[in-house]
């Protein structure tokens, strides 16, 4: 793989990275979603109300993985050499439509068949109101645990959601609130 930039008028440029989150590269969208071996970089933002429910998105039927299918409250690529903290503020404006403090959670390599992911995970709390990007997001809203177990492995929601659920059973309730560590 060469380490020079692409230049694709009709599609994004992702950065390539190993195992560690290291950049070893870049590769085109298209590229990175039908090669599992090309790990890029996303960010995903878990946004809880004071109730303690959490903010779930309907993904667009435009979106080239899972469309339709409710997923973590924001989720999108980060552009090449950007920082994590930066990109998820960044998918929140975009996605959401929203501002809010946010906290470093975990970080993970998510693999399914099509591609592969290097997912650094934040918490933020936000009440509402929210301006979704139809082009990204076909609807939203807040849902109870309660809620989310009874729908778990029905299809509702992306693979990778249901594989953060056991992080969010053990780790949500001190995330509630955001606070020291803000970023």
């Amino acid at each position: 793989m060469d380490d020079t930039p692409l230049r694709d008028a009709g599609d994004e440029v992702f950065d390539v990275v190993d195992e560690r989150g290291r950049p070893v590269g870049r590769a085109l969208r298209r590229e990175c979603h039908a090669n599992p071996a090309l790990i890029h970089p996303a960010v995903h933002v878990f946004v809880f109300n004071r109730a303690g429910e959490l903010f779930l998105q309907q993904r667009s039927m435009r979106k080239d993985i899972q469309p339709g299918r409710w997923d973590t409250s924001v989720g999108g690529h980060l552009h090449p050499g950007e920082d994590p903290v930066e990109g998820a503020r960044r998918e929140m404006r975009e996605e959401l439509g929203i501002e809010a403090p946010l906290a470093f959670s975990h970080e993970y390599v998510w693999r399914s068949p099509r591609e592969t992911e290097y997912v650094r995970s934040f918490v933020a709390r936000f009440e509402g109101p929210f301006r979704l990007d139809p082009e990204e997001v076909a609807d939203g809203r807040f849902w109870s645990f309660d809620e989310i177990a009874a729908s778990v492995g029905r299809g509702l929601f992306t693979p990778n959601f249901e594989h953060e659920l056991d992080w969010l059973r053990r780790m949500a309730p001190e995330f509630l609130i955001v606070k020291g560590g803000e970023q």
